[in-house]
């Protein structure tokens, strides 16, 4: 074999390697992404239906049930434009109340609920996910527009 041949195949081999390992790490994030879905959406229907994914918004004022002597908890969340249900079981973190920002990762299950595995507060009275402040931003913007045109409401 040639020497031009021998780098021919030493590029070839190193190219379809590469090739190789970026599909296989494309194959393992897609698995892991992590999408956030409004609440809105959630309750429109428009949610992946096989994976997890995140909700969040602001946990409804008057909202919360607790069993005494259980970790499970029940609270609806709102984007301010819809509200959802979400039942949690754990311990909440400390900063999580009522009337705060909430991001709650889980599924949706066949009755409508959202079941969350794991519930983020914000951590300070600054700071909300940059994904919750966008949602709440554009539905105050659009319940604004909805009050002046008489447009649609939510079905929660």
């Amino acid at each position: 074999m040639t020497p031009r041949r021998q780098r021919m195949l030493a590029v070839g081999l190193a190219a379809s390697g590469i090739i190789i390992a970026t599909a296989l790490t494309l194959e393992a994030l897609k698995d892991n992404m992590m999408f956030f879905i409004s609440v809105t959406d959630v309750v429109a229907g428009e949610y992946p239906a096989d994976r997890n994914f995140r909700i969040g918004g602001l946990v409804v004022d008057g909202s919360m049930q607790r069993e005494t002597g259980s970790m499970d908890i029940l609270f609806r969340v709102t984007d301010l434009r819809c509200e959802m249900s979400v039942t949690y079981s754990g311990v909440l973190p400390d900063l999580f109340r009522e009337g705060q920002g909430v991001v709650a990762h889980g599924r949706m299950d066949r009755s409508g609920m959202f079941i969350a595995d794991r519930i983020m507060a914000k951590h300070d009275e600054n700071y909300m996910a940059p994904e919750v402040a966008a949602s709440l931003a554009e539905n105050v913007n659009e319940q604004t527009a909805d009050l002046v045109q008489g447009g649609p409401e939510c079905d929660s």
